[in-house]
């Protein structure tokens, strides 16, 4: 900093004259020219053509990625419209599945109970039948009771035994009279 100081007071001194800023000095403005000048075609002729052509192909390329992302993002829309169709063809199906298996349900249900009632009613059925068995041979057996006793009363009041077929017969035949009476 110390010698630009000393080399700008020796150009003050040398030149008589202090030359401001705005001093207009013919032969700085031809260099600067010159300079300016050759600078610019150096410029025009090894940089310009190189700058331009980076240039060119930053623009081809932010112009391919732009065509991509374009294109990226129609085929994002397209899927994404063909997800939300999909889902909504699931979501239509799974519908139509609990409806299907509703149905079934509800069918398998009125199944099981017609299949329920049936043995029910065979049951009640069969129970009938074994009632009315039990009491067929019941009424048998007290048949065959009240003969018995009947003929052992008849023979104490007769005394004598009455034992054969034909006075079980006549009993019998008595006990059914009194059965259609009743």
């Amino acid at each position: 900093m110390y010698s630009l100081a000393l080399f700008l007071q020796e150009g003050h001194s040398e030149g008589g004259a202090s030359g401001g800023p705005f001093t207009l000095e013919p032969g700085l403005i031809i260099w600067t020219w010159i300079v300016f000048i050759v600078l610019f075609f150096m410029l025009k002729k090894f940089a310009w053509p190189h700058i331009v052509r980076l240039t060119e192909e930053r623009e081809r390329t932010i112009q391919k990625q732009l065509a991509e992302a374009a294109r990226l993002n129609e085929e994002a829309k397209a899927s994404l419209d063909e997800h939300n169709k999909l889902l909504a063809e699931a979501k239509d199906r799974a519908h139509e599945l609990v409806i299907e298996a509703k149905t079934i349900g509800e069918k398998e249900r009125e199944r099981l109970l017609a299949k329920a009632r049936q043995e029910q009613e065979e049951i009640l059925k069969r129970a009938k039948r074994e009632i009315e068995g039990e009491r067929d041979r019941a009424v048998a057996e007290l048949r065959r009771e009240a003969v018995d006793l009947s003929l052992a009363a008849a023979a104490k009041l007769i005394q004598q035994k009455l034992d054969d077929a034909g006075d079980r017969k006549i009993v019998e035949d008595y006990l059914a009279t009194l059965e259609d009476k009743s």
